[in-house]
């Protein structure tokens, strides 16, 4: 070998040994977030469960108009019966699997955890139960995932990114104050794939998502309205227009058919509850209303008035901070929420904001990411001054 020869080899050598480093270390910095990930969502779901399970009847969250038994044989009340994506899948699932067979597979000793855990001796459907509440807690976890990927997308740097998603997460059990669903975590994670879409990929991949996203909320197909100043970051103001038109669109062909569907049922579109809206806010100090049970502690409710006051300091701090492109989405989110909020939903439940969550997600992502360059290397000195003579 050549004296040019052996640097050569050397510098393969340890230019190898750095990818194998390379990749061990984003390998344990997947696995490490996938873990977070897990677990963080397992606590948000645990918390949301613990509150409102599925509404069924003998819990403290039973809602008789919108209870899991109702929502699974089509009886429920309009507008929660629109809202059907995860019952039909459960009820999919129960007649093309075979259920007794799987069932009897299963250990007696972990089915009858499942069992108990659960309660579904009580239940009126148990196999369709436990695939809800499978499913409940899958969206979750994705839902953590696509936060996560929005974030990144965003510019944001990747500590920052899982921050905030671990933030939000945990506060997302306390934003529903007067009732949860099933529904809220899919809802979640269709508006997060969809954001991290539209930063990432052109309108067109986003019709799936829109079509599930409505399948699963009707309220969905006002969020495409929102998607329209992140589009106008890659496309023309014609492009991003027919996208929208599109995406709107494809969630009216399956609003339509299930509202049709479902016209025969009791309830109506909406609720109007201006004038219970007009009462809360000119009475605030109510104590009634400032108390709320999450984590299976006893927290101040949302609502109340310190924890709205937080709230606003951390979304002024954090408006500010904003690139022009995320305050335009969140500009016409709040155009098209807040009138619906203070029209047709009921006082003080923050949950009815939903087109609200990612640009509060984006604002605690710049609050964190502020604070975090707001620390600096400290000089630290490593040798004592030698003393006088």
């Amino acid at each position: 070998m050549s004296t040019f020869e052996e640097p050569i080899a050397l510098s393969s050598a340890i230019s190898e040994s750095g990818r194998e480093k390379l990749l061990s270390t984003r390998l344990f910095h997947g696995v490490c977030l996938a873990v977070l990930m897990i677990v963080v969502a397992a606590a948000s779901f645990s918390a949301f469960y613990e509150k409102w399970h599925f509404r069924e009847a003998g819990i403290r969250g039973f809602d008789p108009i919108a209870e899991f038994s109702k929502m699974i044989d089509g009886t429920a009340y309009r507008p929660y019966i629109y809202r059907q994506l995860l019952p039909d899948i459960a009820n999919s699932l129960t007649h093309v699997l075979p259920v007794d067979a799987i069932a009897r597979r299963v250990p007696a000793r972990a089915k009858e955890r499942i069992r108990v855990a659960l309660n579904l001796a009580s239940k009126t459907y148990p196999a369709q139960y436990l695939i809800l509440y499978i499913a409940t807690y899958l969206s979750a976890l994705l839902a953590a995932f696509a936060l996560y990927r929005v974030c990144t997308a965003a510019g944001l740097r990747e500590p920052v990114g899982v921050f905030a998603t671990v933030v939000f997460m945990l506060l997302f059990p306390l934003i529903g104050i007067k009732g949860g669903y099933f529904f809220d975590y899919p809802e979640l994670l269709f508006m997060a794939v969809a954001v991290w879409m539209a930063l990432k990929f052109d309108w067109w991949w986003i019709i799936p998502i829109a079509a599930l996203g409505t399948w699963n909320k009707e309220s969905f197909l006002l969020f495409m309205f929102t998607l329209y100043p992140l589009f106008r970051l890659r496309r023309s103001r014609l492009n991003s227009l027919v996208g929208v038109c599109v995406l709107v669109a494809v969630c009216a062909a399956v609003y339509l058919p299930i509202r049709q569907h479902f016209a025969h049922n009791p309830g109506g579109t909406v609720e109007w509850h201006l004038k219970d809206q007009i009462d809360f806010y000119m009475h605030p100090f109510r104590i009634d209303t400032w108390i709320d049970r999450t984590y299976d502690l006893m927290f101040p409710a949302l609502s109340a008035p310190i924890p709205s006051l937080l709230l606003v300091w951390v979304v002024w701090r954090g408006w500010c901070l904003l690139p022009r492109w995320l305050k335009r989405h969140s500009q016409i989110a709040a155009v098209i929420n807040i009138p619906l909020y203070l029209l047709f939903c009921q006082p003080g439940e923050f949950r009815d904001l939903s087109l609200l969550f990612i640009s509060f997600l984006f604002i605690l992502a710049f609050n964190l990411q502020e604070w975090m360059d707001s620390f600096r290397p400290r000089h630290v000195q490593t040798s004592l001054p030698l003393p006088s003579a």
